[in-house]
């Protein structure tokens, strides 16, 4: 027996690889196939199923496209609906993998389809449990995403997953591991573990969720607690993963359209798509295309991009290292952004060499903004765009917050004139910040460097409380 956590960390998404006796069975993959393909290949080994927890939200699961290039049957739990071939299983219906057998348990609560397969081995023992979105380590699924599909409310949703919970889950042995479909950094949940394996034993010590004493009432109270608005993509992810959508590879050949200066630009002013700068912040803040948006790749890419951009069909251009450009391309597809039209060839040094106008971004390191502060006879205007509660933990006296996932709704709130800093935690998200609000034509801003962390470090004065009522 072989069980494989492949772990995809700027989607805090975890696929499995289970292997018996020359039989593959793979859960939850990823949209670009070919690695689980080639994996079994090279054991000698055969896909045998697919099975799926639930219709993701969060990423465009590769089921469909897999089980076209292999012919195993994709498998969901009670109450799914997909608008393709697939096998619609029973609760306690088993699918047998070489010496090992899966057990289908319905557990909705997440999601009406919500299916946890629990793994047998040869001697009948239980072994692992695959809980997709129904139990993380630390936390449970969020209730709140299937309110209309379900036509329940999240409390509603919350107290079906405090039966499955109870009922599915909690009697089976503490021996046995817990292998999640997410970990900490997903906003399919919202106090994750940084671990990605447990037993189930450990869990019922460290998860809230699972107290044996806790009523339905004290769980849907916490579980629907402080449960900030799910990202625009979700919706429209849940909506492919449902009904199929293009083979990767198109979407690939697509994107990967070489442009000149010229052709790039023309494109952007006949498309109006989004100019995706995806290079290091510090790169961009030298120098970048004026109007482009800036996410890079080597931080949380798909899921901000899933946040910020709104419509996953809004045509995108991109600026990017050559060596990167399919990997752009394969992480916006992650999560259903299918419209790459081109990138610029060449990237933004030959865009220079056009002679075409670029802008730049203000960024100062932590010191002079301290600086700054000290010499400054009235109150210094600061931008926190950190999440509410890293910011209502500890924050610059007086700075305002305005989260990055919600700062096009907050434009006005913006100095039209006076000069204003802008930080995050660590650089990254200001630096998004300042790229779309740049973007808006609010240009009289300044990105702190190393954000709240550097910012602490060289002794500007913070605070560690602020009323949540005023909180965005």
């Amino acid at each position: 027996m072989k069980i494989e956590q492949i772990y995809t960390g700027c989607l805090a998404q975890g696929a499995y690889y289970i292997e018996s006796n020359g039989e593959v069975a793979i859960i939850d993959p990823l949209r670009e196939v070919q690695p689980y393909i080639d994996k079994a290949e090279a054991a000698g080994a055969k896909i045998k199923y697919i099975f799926e927890t639930h219709f993701h939200a969060d990423f465009v699961s590769g089921h469909v496209t897999l089980s076209e290039k292999t012919g195993a049957p994709i498998i969901y739990g009670p109450n799914a609906n997909p608008n393709f071939d697939a096998i619609t299983a029973n609760d306690g219906q088993e699918f047998k993998l070489g010496e090992l057998t899966f057990v289908v348990l319905h557990t909705p609560g997440h999601t009406m389809e919500s299916t946890t397969y629990l793994l047998r081995d040869k001697y009948g023992k239980d072994h692992a449990l695959f809980t997709g979105d129904t139990l993380f380590l630390g936390d449970v699924g969020r209730p709140d995403l299937a309110q209309k599909a379900a036509d329940m409310t999240q409390e509603e949703l919350a107290g079906t997953l405090y039966d499955s919970l109870r009922n599915k889950i909690m009697p089976l042995p503490d021996d046995i591991t817990v292998y999640p479909a997410h970990g900490a950094g997903s906003a399919c949940g919202k106090n994750m573990m940084k671990e990605t394996v447990d037993t189930l034993g450990n869990q019922r010590e460290m998860n809230y969720a699972l107290r044996p004493d806790m009523t339905k009432e004290e769980f849907v109270k916490e579980v629907t607690d402080g449960l900030l608005p799910p990202p625009a993509y979700f919706p429209l992810n849940v909506k492919m993963n449902k009904e199929g959508y293009k083979n990767i590879e198109e979407v690939i050949a697509q994107g990967e359209n070489a442009l000149s200066p010229n052709a790039f630009e023309a494109a952007a002013n006949e498309t109006g798509a989004v100019m995706l700068d995806t290079r290091h912040q510090s790169d961009f803040a030298k120098g970048h295309i004026p109007g482009s948006i800036f996410i890079g790749i080597d931080g949380s890419f798909a899921p901000w991009v899933g946040d910020l951009i709104k419509d996953v069909k809004q045509p995108i251009l991109l600026i990017a290292e050559k060596d990167r450009i399919e990997e752009v391309i394969t992480r916006l597809s992650r999560v259903g952004f299918d419209n790459t039209i081109g990138y610029l060839d060449g990237g933004f040094e030959a865009w220079k060499k056009a002679s075409k106008e670029y802008d730049m971004v203000t960024s100062i390191p932590a010191a002079e903004f301290k600086q700054v502060t000290d010499d400054s006879e009235n109150e210094v205007s600061v931008f926190d765009v950190r999440k509410p509660g890293e910011f209502q933990s500890e924050h610059v006296v007086n700075a305002h917050h305005t989260s990055l996932s919600e700062l096009n709704e907050h434009l006005a709130e913006f100095p039209d004139n006076e000069t204003f800093y802008v930080h995050c935690a660590g650089g990254y998200r200001s630096m998004i910040a300042a790229s779309i609000l740049k973007s808006r034509g609010i240009h009289n801003l300044i990105d702190v460097q190393g954000g709240f962390k550097a910012i602490k470090e060289a002794g500007v004065e913070t605070t560690d409380y602020v009323c949540p009522s005023t909180l965005k």
